[in-house]
């Protein structure tokens, strides 16, 4: 929790920052790169969360594998080494992805389905949360066959849970008051 809430302050600062320098695209792109390279790499994960590894050398790792990044970019990974914080930079990515999304009026829902959605349903999703939001919606489909059937939906802060899994705990639940 505590790691998030400091995500979030560094993503909003530089946020800020690349707003202001009239650079957020391409920052964006640089912080997309850096959550898919994190994702990607246990052995990167592993390098940024060692406490054996020494600042420099994470550092200077970090310089190599995101070369061609911009200068705010490389600017986040100093400030991050500096202050100790480096094991947040593929979470401090994420949410700059989500602020900056934000700030352009767009919004991802994800919907968790235990089959994909096809383009039918993902049409009248789409115009269901139309009505929830007046930002441009962007759909993502992930696929958890544990819920069974129905579907999940979370736009935000925001989640309902229509799944059989969940019905059937409600229920089993409602069983075991009685």
């Amino acid at each position: 929790m505590a790691g998030s809430r400091a995500a979030i302050r560094y993503a909003k600062a530089i946020l800020a920052l690349a707003q202001d320098q009239k650079a957020g695209e391409v920052v964006a792109k640089d912080m997309d790169g850096i959550v898919k390279t994190v994702a990607n790499s246990k052995e990167l994960r592993l390098m940024l969360n060692s406490p054996i590894v020494k600042a420099e050398v994470k550092k200077t790792a970090l310089q190599e594998i995101f070369t061609g990044t911009h200068a705010i970019s490389e600017g986040l990974i100093d400030v991050l080494v500096a202050n100790k914080r480096v094991n947040l930079l593929g979470n401090v990515a994420a949410e700059y992805a989500v602020l900056f999304d934000e700030s352009q009026g767009k919004q991802v829902a994800v919907v968790t389905t235990a089959v994909p959605l096809t383009d039918t349903l993902k049409s009248k999703v789409l115009a269901k949360i139309k009505g929830l939001t007046s930002n441009e919606v962007i759909i993502e489909n992930k696929i958890d066959e544990s819920i069974i059937g129905g579907f999940i939906l979370r736009l935000g802060d925001m989640q309902y849970n229509a799944s059989i899994a969940n019905q059937l705990n409600n229920l089993k639940r409602s069983f075991s008051q009685n």
